[in-house]
């Protein structure tokens, strides 16, 4: 056999085996571009309400007057003696007490001769933050603090109560997930399921948002009298998602 024709023999061989490969690649690749069959995407909630335990109260006062200096004392006076009658009733975890924004700003006036702005006097506000779970006494700290009154109220849920309940809540969802699933399987004629992927999430545990009184609300509770307390509900959900293959 000469050299030329054993080359192309040669040829010929690779080119078949390549073919040969390539035939029995593609129905591989083809069967696994086909999108997957009897996958089921689900998703199953669980929730419960439990009461809020922490209550936060946002004491304020306002002064103006002519001299800088002498609102900035009347404020830090009535800052002083508020703060005083509350650390009277701190107990840590309990009543926390921390003061809050402290400002002193220009009050302007338009002069008419000139059409120019002048400070005629000046405002100022200062703001004193009791909050724990202590709701009773933290609630009659309004009827003993007379320098400030009360400017906000809020509710939520500390992360030691959420704690509390969300393994019970994410355990309600894991197993309502499971359980619909197994029921479409049934529906969709399959004997079973395998979960393929899962994601489950829950409320925040930790600093959930406080519940503010109303404008009006707030208004009436500026008395020298103990806050009525009434904290309402929160809702802590767990939501569990993902894609089961029925089989």
């Amino acid at each position: 056999m000469s050299s030329d024709s054993f080359i192309t023999s040669r040829s010929t061989l690779c080119f078949g085996l390549c073919a040969a490969v390539f035939t029995l690649a593609s129905p591989a690749r083809a069967a696994d571009a086909q999108p997957p069959v009897g996958v089921l995407g689900l998703t199953a909630n669980a929730n419960v309400d439990v009461t809020r335990d922490v209550l936060q109260i946002v004491f304020s006062t306002t002064r103006d007057g002519s001299d800088a200096n002498a609102v900035q004392g009347q404020l830090k006076q009535a800052l002083d003696t508020a703060l005083a009658e509350a650390k009277k009733a701190a107990k840590p975890g309990q009543v926390d007490v921390q003061t809050g924004n402290f400002s002193l700003y220009p009050r302007y006036a338009t002069v008419q001769s000139t059409g120019k702005q002048t400070i005629n006097g000046w405002q100022g506000s200062a703001e004193l933050i009791v909050e724990g779970r202590d709701l009773a006494t933290i609630g009659a700290l309004v009827g003993k603090i007379t320098t400030m009154t009360v400017a906000r109220v809020g509710y939520r849920l500390s992360r030691e109560a959420m704690q509390r309940v969300e393994a019970d809540v994410v355990a309600d969802a894991i197993a309502r997930f499971r359980a619909k699933a197994g029921d479409y399987a049934k529906q969709f004629g399959y004997a079973g399921y395998a979960i393929r992927e899962v994601t489950v999430s829950s409320s925040d545990a930790g600093q959930g948002p406080m519940r503010a009184m109303s404008a009006p609300a707030m208004r009436s509770a500026v008395v020298s009298e103990p806050l009525p307390v009434e904290p309402g509900k929160e809702t802590v959900t767990a939501t569990v998602g993902g894609t089961v293959q029925m089989k």
